[in-house]
């Protein structure tokens, strides 16, 4: 059989360009990408066995456990790096370890680091991939990731893959399936029909190998568990005891492990190591590919792997080993209550330590199995800190249901400062799901109970809670008070966490009351977070921040805020959060009238309500404004859950959509009639920001009301009937959709058919209709006509965009090898191929293929689409 690599000549010049560029300084991501078995690991192997003069290879590989380890990758390099960047590792610290990893790469330029199957990495993994991800135009290294292509929606990589980006520092390398001739090279003389091997395989490089080892294509069953268990039963029956051991273990088994688990030691694996299932080395041993290794254990009994398991752990423990995640996996598969009991608390403890929220509720579950066994003082805290992840995570309906046994627990104790902080974290997990009277109920408890056991601190973020609560339904002299009684206690006693949390309340109420002191302690509120890494009190201080600057269409101070928010929150899983952010995101892009980068960037997924809320706010306007369907069941839901949750923060906003709605259909008296109520009640809460929205929306519809003239806010300005001064306000805050509004309402025939162009630019029919109504009615002959030609060849309305997406996937490319092609976010094609399906009225990839042929929707030139 040939040997080598075959058809990968490309990609590895593109291995051996990165290391070079890395030696010299110039950092790179190399992303590697591709099904399962199609040689990733192959061309990694490659790459590390004769790596260019001056690099340096460190491989580390996630595995495939119910509860990935934390940091596992990068624990692999312990071995081969600096006792600094060891140390860090085996504590675990994230801050640490980024430190020392940054340290360690500055120290050896020309390091490349690969990170291995990173679509089964844990959360802290890929916080560090993140960290060198945005510095790594100034890290003398190259970080090479693997990965399979297909990633179910809202995976954690994908939403990292897109943050990478794309440019010249990131390489995207997507490995295909083998050519027929290259099958024939790898079959040559083995005396097996290359047809036969092609079809059983289509190309998959694993699955040709395995064929080919077991040198009978025609009697290998069609699946590789078959093929690797065909060879595994030609060894001797003592060397697939081994195996089958070894399979357990969802990593490389190091070399004292290994003696643990193999009686014979390395020497005893040859027969394997022969027959390629294997890969040994002076420091353990592998299997050659994780397809191997599932294979053998996906084809064992259940007791036969219950009883593996649980010698993997006994040995474990008795070599000493500190690394409580893989011991607690063990101890799950082997069902050993004790060794549970006591170790997935403390691995818990450990992916709490490295950021590692999601590994962190999974430990917690396993434990909380067996609650039984946990003293009641012990329990509560188990119980609390599995609510408080759950919550990091954005599981808040599952951290409100268990906090309601940690309060529980803590009435029967009896510790009542315990039991106040415990009702302050009910209050904010009931907030968070919509439970507005349990919210304001466990508020108020908490600040009671507090009150009576004389803890000033726990006090002051009680009351800071009770502000915040008031904050949200626009109570704003509430929230000052309270607020401002809890930062005189909080800077009495020095605890940064709770001045930055009323800070923040504080600070939000006078913000909202048009007072720009409020964003300066917003500021400070961050910054006291920052100061001490508490990133929790620091997100949500930069969530108002950005949330009062786009209220006020403060657009570039909210761009500018916006990645540093989201980094923060992302890198410490806070999910609920990093929500918001998005949501945030998504609202900048939709004043600015980037219709696609809103939906791209809006997660309509997020099972949040208040964030839910928003983004189906956000996606309704979308839609709305660019005249696609989906406006009205987008609001309709936004409305629901606005109503449900009962605080007008929600409300307004989609009730501002709803008569925007209405306008565009010329019903102006449910216009003026939902505009007047929604206004008294803006003008009744203070509610800076929509009260002027509304104003204006009220003279749409022939209700004109009264502005202040000192107000400048923008909706203020237009509301007092300037539409150029208002235009062009717009213009300089870089709102087209805006600006274009204003015109559309001036005397000026010239001005309207400035707003027509503009309009027209950013693809807003249905008011781009109205102008030229407009326009009609005015008697002007000469109206721009619009985009009509391409929505005569393309009747189904698709975008440029679409179009190209169409294309590639009549051609059968996966949504990220679209992403590829295209050099846009995986999440964006997910977007657009939503768009596709539903302009054609299709539900599956290969019926729009069908209705694109059929239509000859391809046919159309780039360009030629209507947006």
């Amino acid at each position: 059989m040939a040997t080598g690599l075959l058809e990968r000549a490309p990609e590895m010049a593109g291995l051996r360009a990165a290391a070079r560029d890395a030696r010299e300084g110039r950092g790179r991501i190399v992303l590697v990408h591709g099904e399962a078995g199609i040689g990733k690991s192959s061309l990694v192997e490659a790459l590390r066995a004769d790596p260019p003069a001056g690099s340096r290879v460190l491989v580390g590989a996630c595995d495939a456990m119910s509860t990935p380890r934390t940091l596992g990758p990068l624990r692999d390099l312990a071995p081969d790096v600096g006792d600094a960047l060891r140390t860090a590792l085996r504590g675990g610290d994230r801050e640490e370890v980024l430190g020392a990893l940054q340290d360690e790469l500055d120290a050896h330029p020309g390091t490349v680091v690969v990170l291995e199957d990173v679509h089964w990495a844990d959360e802290a993994t890929l916080d560090v991939i993140r960290f060198l991800g945005r510095r790594i135009d100034r890290v003398p290294a190259a970080l090479v990731l693997t990965y399979r292509d297909e990633l179910d929606r809202g995976h954690p990589l994908g939403t990292l893959l897109g943050d990478l980006g794309h440019g010249e520092r990131v390489e995207r390398l997507a490995l295909e399936r083998l050519s027929v001739g290259a099958v024939e090279t790898l079959t040559d003389g083995r005396h097996i029909p290359v047809d036969r091997v092609f079809e059983l395989t289509r190309g998959n490089p694993y699955f040709v190998s395995e064929i080919i080892a077991s040198a009978d294509a025609e009697s290998v069953p069609p699946t590789v568990v078959d093929a690797v268990l065909g060879r595994l039963r030609r060894l001797d029956a003592r060397v697939q005891d081994d195996l089958e051991q070894l399979a357990i273990v969802p990593s490389a088994v190091d070399g004292a492990l290994l003696t643990a688990l193999v009686p014979g030691g390395p020497g005893a694996l040859r027969a394997a190591e022969e027959a390629g299932l294997l890969s040994v080395r002076p420091e353990g041993a592998q299997f050659r590919h994780e397809l191997t290794r599932r294979a053998i254990v996906d084809g064992l009994p259940a007791s036969r792997r219950i009883e593996l398991e649980a010698r993997a752990l006994a040995a474990l423990l008795d070599a000493g080993v500190d690394d409580a995640a893989r011991i607690a996996h063990h101890a799950v598969e082997a069902g050993d209550v004790d060794a549970i009991v006591e170790w997935a608390p403390r691995a818990a403890a450990e992916a709490v330590a490295s950021g590692a929220h999601r590994q962190a509720v999974a430990h917690l579950r396993s434990a909380l199995e067996h609650a039984d066994r946990f003293p009641p003082d012990r329990l509560v805290e188990i119980v609390e800190r599995y609510a408080i992840e759950s919550y990091t995570i954005g599981a808040t309906t599952e951290a409100s249901d268990r906090q309601v046994e940690t309060i529980a627990l803590r009435r029967r104790l009896g510790d009542p400062v315990a039991l106040g902080a415990s009702l302050r974290w009910q209050s904010r997990f009931d907030w968070l799901t919509g439970r507005r009277a349990g919210a304001e109920a466990a508020a108020a408890e908490a600040s009671a109970v507090l009150a009576e056991a004389g803890d000033r601190t726990m006090l002051a973020f009680a009351l800071s809670n009770e502000a915040q609560l008031a904050l949200l339904v626009h109570d704003l002299d509430r929230a000052r008070d309270l607020s401002a009684k809890a930062i005189a206690i909080a800077r009495e006693t020095g605890d940064a966490g709770v001045l930055s949390h009323a800070l923040n309340n504080h600070g939000t109420a006078i913000a909202q009351l048009g007072d720009d002191a409020g964003l300066a302690e917003l500021a400070e509120a961050a910054e006291i977070a920052m100061a001490v890494d508490d990133v929790e009190n620091a997100s949500r201080a930069y969530v108002n921040l950005i949330w009062v600057s786009l209220d006020e269409y403060r657009l570039d101070r909210a761009k500018e805020l916006l990645p540093i928010a989201l980094e923060a929150a992302e890198r410490s899983e806070f999910i609920a959060i990093a929500a918001y952010h998005r949501v945030e995101q998504s609202r900048l892009e939709l004043a600015r009238a980037h219709w696609d980068a809103a939906l791209a960037t809006v997660d309509v997924s997020v099972d949040l309500p208040h964030a839910r809320c928003a983004a189906m706010t956000v996606a309704g306007l979308v839609h709305l404004r660019r005249g696609d369907d989906g406006a009205d069941e987008a609001l309709a839901e936004a409305q629901a859950i606005a109503d449900r949750i009962g605080e007008f923060q929600r409300r307004g906003p989609v009730g501002i959509a709803r008569v925007e709605q209405a306008l565009l259909r010329g019903d102006l008296d449910t216009a003026g009639s939902l505009a007047s109520e929604l206004y008294a009640e803006a003008i009744e809460r203070r509610a800076h920001g929509l009260d002027m929205e509304l104003a204006y929306l009220l003279g749409r519809a022939g209700r004109p009301v009264a502005v202040p003239a000192a107000d400048r806010h923008p909706f203020a300005l237009q509301a007092r009937g300037d539409p150029r001064a208002s235009a062009a306000l717009w213009r300089e805050l870089g709102c087209p959709y805006h600006e274009a509004r204003a015109l559309a309402e001036s005397p000026d025939e010239s001005d309207l058919l400035e707003s027509l162009t503009i309009l027209d630019r950013i693809g807003a029919e249905p008011l781009a209709r109205q102008v030229r109504a407009d326009l009609r009615a005015r008697g002007v002959r000469s109206i721009p006509r619009g985009p009509s030609v391409g929505t005569r060849s393309n009747p189904e309305g698709l975008t440029d965009r679409q179009v190209d997406v169409l294309r590639l996937l009549v051609e059968g490319l996966t949504n990220a090898e679209i992403a590829g092609r295209l050099v846009v976010s995986v999440r964006t094609v997910d977007s657009h191929v939503a768009a596709v399906l539903g302009k054609l009225g299709v539900a599956t990839r290969q019926e729009a293929a069908r209705v694109a042929e059929e239509r000859g929707i391809l046919d159309v030139e780039a360009g030629d689409s209507a947006r």
